[in-house]
């Protein structure tokens, strides 16, 4: 794994805002040179999609399982700036188990189709896992492609702490809870949020189309949100790759829920980068 991601490891502010919060916001992250790459790549895809799902040019795409699509995407899953804040937060026993491309264009001011879809990920774990709050199992990091550093361009939003609670609250009548943020990032930006924390994308009233990669982590003994096709990748890739990309280890599918130090490649990493205090739980 590239040893400059030690150059950006989880600082004490960033936990405790995403402890508080629930998310943070990284304004810099990908070069323009990156960035431009991405949005090119994404642009191809888009396209596909839409000539696939003969969605119109003017309707939001939502796009899964794009990991496999090209190599530049791939390499997100272990970006040096973005990846020590995952393993900061949710651990060394962690896969990568869902991608999510949002593709938003610019809508009309009177669009009544636009609304606030208000929701906390993964479906059905927020109505079989039981306590207040439930457990956090998985984070999400979003790439923001394009500009969303001002409000009205597709924004995604949240409600700050609600990530400790399982209902939110709406006025009668209101679409956007009084607590409610929009999160404003450059092109290149990214945004760290905790699955748990009620958020919804926003309308885009801007000249430009909103593009987002959404990259979901959880823990390794949590089956993959979509189809994951990523085969591929696994013959070329380091072990620590492999562990992100759900292989399993030497001791097979036990090693998901009771992983010996050979199942889990990270830990010796971050063991022996970090420091063994990093990996005592």
């Amino acid at each position: 794994m590239d040893p400059t991601c030690l150059n950006h490891l989880l600082t004490e502010q960033e936990a405790l805002q995403f402890e508080e919060d629930g998310y943070f916001v990284l304004p810099e992250v990908l070069s323009e040179e990156e960035t431009d790459h991405l949005e090119e790549v994404t642009d191809r895809l888009d396209a596909e999609k839409r000539a696939e799902t003969g969605k119109n040019p003017g309707d939001t795409l939502n796009t899964f399982d794009f990991l496999g699509y090209d190599e530049a995407y791939l390499n997100l899953i272990d970006y040096p700036k973005t990846f020590p804040k995952v393993f900061g937060i949710l651990g060394w026993n962690i896969q990568i188990y869902h991608t999510h491309l949002i593709t938003t264009p610019p809508d009309e001011p009177d669009n009544p189709k636009q609304r606030y879809g208000w929701h906390q990920d993964s479906g059905r774990l927020n109505r079989e896992l039981e306590g207040e709050p439930r457990a956090r199992v998985s984070i999400k990091c979003a790439y923001f492609l394009t500009d969303v550093s001002e409000e009205g361009r597709g924004n995604f939003c949240a409600v700050p702490g609600s990530h400790k609670v399982n209902k939110i609250r709406k006025e009668e009548g209101q679409d956007f809870p009084g607590s409610a943020v929009h999160i404003c990032v450059p092109r290149g930006g990214a945004v760290f949020f905790d699955r748990r924390i009620w958020h919804c994308g926003s309308p885009n009233r801007w000249t430009q189309k909103r593009k987002a990669l959404f990259y979901g982590y959880s823990y390794r003994w949590l089956k993959f949100r979509d189809n994951m096709t990523i085969d591929k990748y696994l013959p070329d890739a380091d072990p620590i790759r492999q562990q992100l990309l759900g292989a399993p280890g030497p001791t097979g599918w036990h090693g998901f829920t009771s992983p010996r130090d050979e199942d889990v490649p990270l830990k010796g990493w971050i063991a022996e980068h970090v420091g063994k205090k990093a990996v005592v739980a």
